[in-house]
């Protein structure tokens, strides 16, 4: 039951995500609000759920995205992977580990998605893509950092009460 709040938080990411998001751009990067909401709900203690929500976040991310599904599975799955880990690490220093995922997280992506359009075909120079693509996403990622882990933990707090987790 507890998992179906992610049915319409995610729902509402992935519009977000499309309409108002991907026009918001720094140089060619934008912000992939779905990748730090992933990993504020993975660095929360209480939840149980974040593969669940990882599954669903690929699913919707692949009727909108160009990339292959494996690319697109392979990329969120790794960055809440990371996440469960330093979830599990650094758990005395939240928003230290919250960067963190965040930054291995969005370069992972983009090395993922730089590799797949490589071996696709297309012709990308790598110093193109670091400074035109991946370091102003980079910047927009961690600047969503802060609000959405806060926003995550609120979500968590309700979705598991103290009372119940204990």
């Amino acid at each position: 039951m507890r998992n179906l709040i992610a049915f319409p938080l995610l729902g509402l990411a992935v519009i977000l995500q499309s309409s108002v998001l991907s026009q918001v751009r720094l140089l060619s990067g934008y912000a992939d609000l779905l990748l730090v909401i992933l990993a504020a709900w993975a660095l929360q203690e209480r939840v149980e759920s974040s593969w669940h929500w990882g599954a669903l976040t690929c699913m919707f991310i692949g009727f909108i995205s160009n990339l292959p599904l494996p690319v697109v599975i392979l990329g969120y799955f790794g960055v809440l992977f990371l996440a469960r880990v330093l979830q599990r690490r650094v758990w005395h220093a939240p928003l230290l580990a919250m960067f963190s995922v965040v930054f291995l997280g969005t370069l992972f992506f983009q090395v993922l998605s730089f590799v797949f359009l490589r071996f696709s075909g297309t012709p990308l120079a790598i110093g193109d893509v670091v400074s035109l693509i991946t370091l102003p996403s980079l910047l927009l990622n961690m600047l969503l950092a802060i609000p959405i882990y806060t926003f995550m933990r609120d979500v968590s707090y309700w979705v598991y009460p103290l009372e119940e987790y204990e």
